[in-house]
């Protein structure tokens, strides 16, 4: 008859370990989710994360793996095309949870977003007087930082106020109505504009429910005006007999309402992902490194003709030596024209009036990220509306009405203006120019640095280049 092996605690213990290591990983795959993040020309990237991952952390990863400049303006977009919804996510926000309430229709954007917290450093472009209850208690004379604080601090009681427009629910047709937007939540009157409480009705409160923009434009909703907005509640997937449709009468009462909302139910929060935008989470430190990010601060002259380069410290030097780098580039770039022919930077006399300017203007700007090519008047709008109206938000694109001309579109006081660039001829020689001739410069590059620095015959300089990013 065999005996029974004999089995010691050692083994026992050893068994013990292997499921123990066995249970954990099997934990923490679940712990794990699959998130798909589309660029704005289509394509999608699949992402693992953990569950406490934030929206700070997935925009993070993705600038690294992407290669993109890191300024703190990436956001992560929450897109319903079948409700023609979006909503940036807040940085400090889950993404699980969020994913975990989307249709299947529905997905994620990576975006850049300038505005995200454009009302920090300027809050009065944000809030007007007219409609901060407070503000009018006081005959405006309110600080900035004051008017912040009164958002921030949990036991003040800031009101915006002002007419709206609301969807009435099943039906096409808008009503005009007074409302008032607070802590506890958003509230119409039911008698003009009386604030008193018998005459309030509570239309959504605020930790439910987030703020979307509506995408789909006035036509869809037979909306009053263009300046549409959206109050969907946060659980659960949403029909479109729960969403609240509002539509305010211009561009800056609209972006007051959606602020003011963000900030009474985020509070200092906002406020902390404002001011620490470099903290990161433990989730993403094995494969976060420095991401290239050039300041303006930083840049200085250097001279590397010798064994060791040296920084040039006087301002005429400087410039010499600048003017000498970039007569060397020209020389160089006639070599590397992407068309297999002499660069245009340095165009052949002109012999005949039927030249095509647009050929032989520099074809190195359509590198540029600022550059967007033959789009329509209505995409650039689109594309300024989405990264958030903030002064000096621009671009170049090709124009439409004359084909040897580019236009700037450019966004300021959160109203976007175009600007047509003309080529003009002089000494054989072609230059662009904003202001009939007046300044003139050689590329779009030129041009684009030069109004970087000066604000010329435009209403502000340019400050953040409208960019598209592709996976």
């Amino acid at each position: 008859m065999l005996e029974q092996p004999s089995i010691n605690s050692q083994q026992i213990l050893c068994c013990h370990n292997i499921a123990l290591r066995s249970y954990l990983l099997t934990f923490c795959v679940c712990l794990q989710q699959i998130i798909k993040v589309f660029s704005e020309d289509g394509v999608g990237k699949v992402v693992e994360v953990p569950a406490d991952m934030t929206a700070r952390d997935v925009c993070q990863f993705l600038v690294y793996k992407n290669h993109c400049l890191d300024d703190n303006c990436w956001s992560l977009v929450e897109h319903h095309s079948l409700l023609g919804l979006e909503r940036c996510l807040e940085d400090h926000e889950l993404v699980v949870p969020v994913q975990a309430c989307m249709s299947p229709e529905s997905k994620f954007l990576f975006r850049k977003n300038y505005a995200k917290y454009e009302f920090f450093r300027n809050p009065l472009n944000f809030f007007p007087e007219q409609m901060v209850a407070w503000c009018q208690e006081t005959n405006g004379s309110i600080p900035q930082s004051r008017l912040l604080q009164n958002f921030l601090n949990s036991s003040s009681c800031p009101e915006i106020q002002g007419f709206l427009y609301m969807k009435e629910t099943g039906r096409k047709s808008w009503k005009k109505l007074y409302m008032f937007l607070r802590r506890s939540g958003l509230y119409y009157s039911t008698k003009g504009m009386s604030k008193e409480p018998r005459h309030l009705q509570l239309l959504s409160d605020l930790e439910e429910s987030n703020v979307f923009t509506v995408t789909t434009g006035r036509k869809m909703h037979n909306a009053p005006t263009d300046y549409q907005f959206c109050i969907k509640p946060s659980k659960g997937r949403t029909e479109q007999k729960e969403l609240k449709m509002l539509c305010a009468e211009d561009e800056q009462s609209r972006t007051c309402w959606m602020t003011a909302f963000r900030l009474l139910k985020f509070g200092i929060l906002l406020y902390q992902n404002y001011k620490s935008p470099h903290q990161r989470k433990t989730a993403i430190s094995n494969f976060t490194t420095p991401v290239r990010s050039v300041s303006e601060n930083s840049l200085v002259a250097m001279d590397f003709s010798g064994r060791t380069g040296r920084v040039i410290d006087s301002p005429v030097e400087a410039q010499s030596a600048a003017m000498e780098e970039g007569h060397t580039w020209r020389k160089r770039s006639q070599r590397m024209n992407v068309l297999g022919s002499p660069s245009p930077l340095h165009p052949s006399p002109l012999s005949s009036v039927n030249v095509d300017f647009a050929f032989m203007s520099p074809v190195i700007h359509r590198t540029q990220l600022w550059f967007h090519g033959r789009i329509m008047r209505e995409e650039s709008h689109r594309m300024i509306m989405q990264q958030g109206q903030v002064d000096g938000l621009f671009l170049l694109r090709d124009s439409q009405s004359n084909p040897k001309a580019f236009v700037l579109t450019l966004c300021h006081h959160q109203k976007i203006k175009h600007f047509q660039i003309l080529p003009f001829e002089e000494d054989s020689q072609v230059f662009f120019s904003l202001d009939d001739g007046f300044t003139k410069f050689t590329d779009l590059i030129h041009l684009v640095e030069f109004y970087q620095l000066n604000r010329g015959i435009l209403p502000c300089k340019l400050k953040h280049p409208c960019t598209m990013v592709a996976f």
